[in-house]
């Protein structure tokens, strides 16, 4: 069994932490080390440890997750300009926290996604 994250007692306010959403699929809070003006993780309120954890079941939420995101950049103001979703995967992708996350940045212009 996978155990659990931070992001396990965030959905269920064991931490408070202040939602922008959540439903019974997803929740949403802002980053607490923002990498753009606007920052926020998309979380599974299911615990799936990275992407190749996901398995055909997860596919309405990860879809949920999009949709999400749509709606918060709308919300925020940078739905027009743009933003950026992002999931990491594994240590070489850069993943942190093993409950697999959408990170959705903009508010700004935003540089190349990898600089080599």
């Amino acid at each position: 069994m996978t155990e659990e994250t931070i992001f396990s007692k965030i959905i269920r306010q064991e931490i408070p932490t202040p939602l922008l959403y959540q439903d019974e699929l997803v929740t949403a809070f802002r980053d607490i080390t923002p990498q753009a003006s606007t920052h926020v993780l998309i979380i599974p309120n299911k615990l799936i440890p990275t992407v190749n954890d996901v398995t055909d079941d997860d596919e309405l939420t990860l879809g949920r997750m999009i949709t999400v995101a749509k709606k918060i950049a709308k919300e925020e103001g940078i739905a027009e300009n743009g933003y950026r979703l992002i999931i990491n995967c594994n240590d070489h992708g850069g993943q942190e926290v093993y409950h697999i996350h959408m990170h959705l940045v903009g508010g700004q212009r935003l540089g190349k996604m990898i600089a080599l």
